[in-house]
């Protein structure tokens, strides 16, 4: 077996997944931003999975999973790590099915995000700063207590439940030519793209990375996953330091590039969203708009779609956002 090719995702699972999701996830808007439209140069419109129930994306691929154990391995209780959305969405999971809940989080998570995911009556454990670190101990206490490991983006399961955020741009604008897609783990842009390039072969799917935490960039020019000796970005949500192998074999054979964006330019595009679009944004579902401001990707003549993955920012960094405005 071929694992680039033969292990991707079916358009198939991601139908399933929109009947799965039906009436918990969002059916999130996409809206017009005419000021980004004219400063790019062509039509931007943007996926707003921050107005999510959980703020993220992340609640699509969880409760796609969750409802698809077998029932003695879902009333066994279950137990992720994360840093904060898959946390709280993998949490809200666990409250539909009424199972016990364990999410190993970072010493260094956002506060908004700890709240979010105990406030659902998840127990939290912490555990280092890498996405490595936690993994580690979740697989840990899951093997302990006899838990159902429900990983963040690299599962089948996961990556299809993804996906329906895809599926959404292409039902309500046929038309769009681009979607521009942040990368932490590579669970989105895998379900996006095995929507996508399976419905409509020739619409450009753009991934989206922090210079600070590019892994998946990175792999792809190594040609294999490989795992980055550090990361540093404001871009909390897009910071393993490792893609999965799965998520990788999709992004190598669907995605079309892999863009880089730098701090600065991510800070600016959520001060940005929130002056102009009145939308608050965290910085790791900003960068697909740095992207397109810093011209890592030229969006002139395009029209483009920017997912927008989360909005659970800190509300102590509003000030902080306001002053990064440009003159």
């Amino acid at each position: 077996m071929n694992p680039s090719t033969d292990t991707l995702v079916p358009a198939q699972a991601v139908a399933e997944a929109a009947r799965n999701i039906r009436g918990v996830a969002v059916r999130t808007p996409l809206v017009p931003a005419e000021w980004l439209s004219e400063r790019v140069g062509g039509e931007v419109r943007l996926k707003c999975e921050n107005l999510q129930h959980m703020g993220a994306f992340k609640q699509r691929g969880a409760y796609n999973m969750v409802a698809r154990l077998r029932d003695e391995e879902r009333d066994a209780g279950i137990i992720t790590y994360s840093s904060g959305n898959h946390a709280q969405a993998t949490a809200y999971a666990g409250r539909a099915f009424g199972v016990p809940t364990v999410v190993v989080m970072p010493t260094d998570a956002p506060d908004v995000k700890i709240a979010g995911t105990r406030r659902l009556g998840a127990e939290v454990v912490f555990e280092g700063t890498t996405s490595l670190e936690r993994k580690s101990r979740a697989e840990q206490i899951a093997a302990e207590r006899g838990l159902t490991m429900i990983p963040p983006f690299d599962h089948p399961d996961i990556i299809a439940g993804q996906g329906t955020a895809g599926l959404e741009i292409l039902e309500d604008w046929p038309a769009v030519q681009a979607i521009l897609v942040p990368i932490g783990g590579g669970g989105l842009i895998s379900g996006v793209a095995a929507w996508v390039k399976r419905s409509k072969p020739d619409r450009r799917i753009i991934g989206v990375e922090p210079e600070g935490a590019a892994a998946m960039r990175a792999s792809l020019d190594a040609g294999r996953p490989v795992t980055l000796d550090a990361v540093d970005t404001i871009a909390d949500g897009l910071k393993p330091t490792r893609p999965g192998d799965l998520t990788f074999h999709h992004v190598h054979e669907l995605v079309d590039d892999v863009v880089t964006v730098h701090d600065d330019a991510i800070r600016q595009a959520a001060a940005l969203l929130f002056a102009r679009s009145h939308l608050v944004v965290e910085f790791s579902g900003a960068a697909t708009v740095a992207a397109l401001l810093a011209e890592r990707w030229s969006g002139k003549g395009q029209r483009t779609a920017a997912i927008l993955s989360g909005g659970n920012l800190d509300p102590s960094l509003v000030p902080s956002l306001l002053s990064a405005l440009p003159d």
